[in-house]
Formats: C-alpha cells, structure tokens, sequence
C-alpha cells in the first residue's frame, strides 16, 4: 500500500457527472495502490443507480438528505447518519429521495468504481440513448446490471 499521504481539501478531487449524480473522489484507487477508494456523491431527487452488482464490497454513510436502497431485493430508505455495507455480489440500487440533494460517502474495496466511472462520465450523456454503452463499460469493469423493475417485478428504492 502506498505510503504517502493524501488529503483532500472541500472543493479539491476528480468531480465527475454521472447522470446528474455528482461524484467527487476524495481518495482514489491510485492513492491506494487499489486497495480501496473514497468518494462523495450528491444525489439529486430521483437520481442514482440502477440494480447492480460487482465484486468488490460497498459502503455507504448518508451525510445528508433522504436515499433509498434496494438491498437483495428489499427497500430501505437512509436518512443523515444512516449506514448501509452491500458486500461483494450483492445486488443493490440507490437514489435520492429528498427534495434537497442527499450526500453520500461512499468507500469501495478493493477500489474498482473509479475506472467505471470515469469511463460513464465521459462516454454516457443521455438514457436510454447510451443503454449500450453502459452495459459495455460495465462489462468491462464487472458491474452486472439487472433487468428494470417492472421486467422482474421487484421493488426500486
């Protein structure tokens, strides 16, 4: 693991769009030699992911705001303070749910998200035009995406 320090000033950090969904690295795989990555994500109303899952363990802490997960299949919804981990292959989705945007931290490891995301940021614009895309780069970075909801019945967050 490196050896070097990091820090990460308010307003310093990799910030990438993810589909309305801000996300700031605050300490990326890189600075970790891929042991683990730390980002925040502000979440507007009705933005986040879709069901997913990926090999590498989640960990979530709301710092602001409402969000809803579905965790295997069941709803769950976080407000500031709340904690979520979804270990390795765990079929999980989230979005914001309060009026105001919600803040999430959010830890990977072993760091895998960044490569996924900054490939999303640069490649992805608009749904469901860039469905094939997403699917791709998931592909590539092991993010297994689920059928929508209303195709396997299942509850969104």
């Amino acid at each position: 693991m490196s050896h070097t320090p990091v820090i990460t000033r308010s307003g310093e950090g990799a910030l990438l769009d993810i589909l309305g969904t801000r996300t700031r690295f605050l300490c990326s795989a890189e600075q970790t030699d891929n042991a683990w990555s730390l980002m925040e994500v502000t979440l507007p109303k009705h933005s986040g992911a879709p069901p997913h899952a990926h090999p590498w363990g989640e960990a979530y802490y709301v710092v602001a705001g409402e969000v809803g997960f579905l965790v295997d299949g069941k709803p769950q919804r976080l407000a500031a303070g709340d904690f979520l981990f979804a270990p390795a292959n765990t079929e999980h989705a989230f979005e914001g749910l309060s009026e105001e945007p919600a803040r999430v931290i959010i830890f990977d490891a072993p760091a895998h998200a960044g490569g996924f995301f900054r490939e999303v940021d640069q490649h992805v614009k608009a749904m469901p035009d860039d469905l094939g895309k997403m699917l791709e780069i998931g592909a590539r970075h092991g993010v297994r995406f689920s059928p929508p909801a209303d195709a396997q019945g299942a509850p969104r967050p």
